[in-house]
């Protein structure tokens, strides 16, 4: 056993609001993990209130990294200041690598019924801070499932097996499965022993590698542990994996903006303030 390895973490979720008052369900980005090399932020958000949805996430900028939504139900809008629109529904995905800036809006397309899905913040490194902004949109049946007697899994971002992503991310590696795992079945998987690995349950209950796993629940996957094996429950169980190459660089956030120094937030907030802060266009890879 290595001495001086990393343990596996256990980062309950943290309620709090964001956008124009949207309920959603911290982990990273918390006091407990302020961030995840290179992840800066996961958002669960889960709610048949459309008191907790309804106001949505009006116009907003980001600047030096990539957002990845996933829905699993409802329907979101997207729109930016380059005139893209796009509506994300049940089981579909956004990749927008803001780089440079980009303004944008997410706003539900609906006043009731169940809203539920995830919102990922990557960070991007120095060299590629100031990229061209770039999105990918797909609908649900554009990622391939693999059926097993044990579980099923979705291939979200990157590849398993020899399925792959129509999303794949060639600067900091991310995979991203959505896995459910039957009634008293196991999921196990080998990921990269150098990534930052994490799983988060959102559905049923279940152990990994033997300890009782809470819902809702973010855990930090230690040095030793880059093989996790999870065992559902009697009710089955249903969560995500998302694994990614730490950048390993300096990290300074304000906000929407994550950029290497505290010179380069302050130019990020003059750019915006100027209305200088949109440098490229780009628009909607959909599919």
């Amino acid at each position: 056993m290595n001495l001086h390895a990393n343990p596996t973490r256990f980062i309950p979720a943290m309620a709090t609001s964001e956008g124009a008052g949207v309920t959603v369900h911290r982990t990273i980005g918390t006091p407990a993990l302020r961030n995840y090399d290179p992840f800066m932020m996961l958002d669960h958000f889960s709610s048949d209130n459309p008191d907790e949805y309804i106001a949505g996430f009006p116009s907003h900028p980001h600047r030096g990294f990539t957002t990845f939504t996933y829905m699993i139900d409802g329907h979101m809008e997207h729109q930016d200041s380059m005139g893209n629109t796009g509506t994300l529904g049940p089981g579909s995905g956004q990749w927008m690598k803001a780089g440079s800036g980009v303004i944008h809006s997410e706003m539900p397309r609906q006043e009731n019924g169940l809203m539920r899905g995830f919102q990922l913040w990557i960070n991007l490194p120095a060299a590629n801070k100031m990229d061209a902004p770039e999105y990918q949109e797909y609908d649900s049946d554009a990622f391939p499932v693999i059926e097993t007697s044990d579980y099923s899994i979705k291939i979200i971002i990157g590849q398993f097996a020899n399925e792959s992503s129509p999303i794949v991310d060639d600067i900091t590696h991310v995979s991203y499965f959505d896995v459910r795992v039957k009634a008293g079945k196991h999921f196990q998987h080998e990921l990269p022993a150098e990534n930052n690995s994490f799983l988060y349950v959102f559905e049923g209950d279940g152990q990994l590698n033997g300890k009782k796993v809470p819902l809702n629940t973010l855990i930090a996957l230690g040095s030793d542990d880059n093989t996790p094996d999870f065992s559902a429950g009697e009710q089955g169980a249903r969560f995500v994996v998302i694994s990614g190459k730490p950048i390993n660089e300096d990290i300074v956030q304000y906000g929407p903006f994550v950029m290497n120094t505290r010179e380069e937030i302050e130019q990020a907030i003059r750019d915006f303030q100027s209305n200088n802060f949109v440098r490229d266009r780009a628009w909607i890879n959909r599919k």
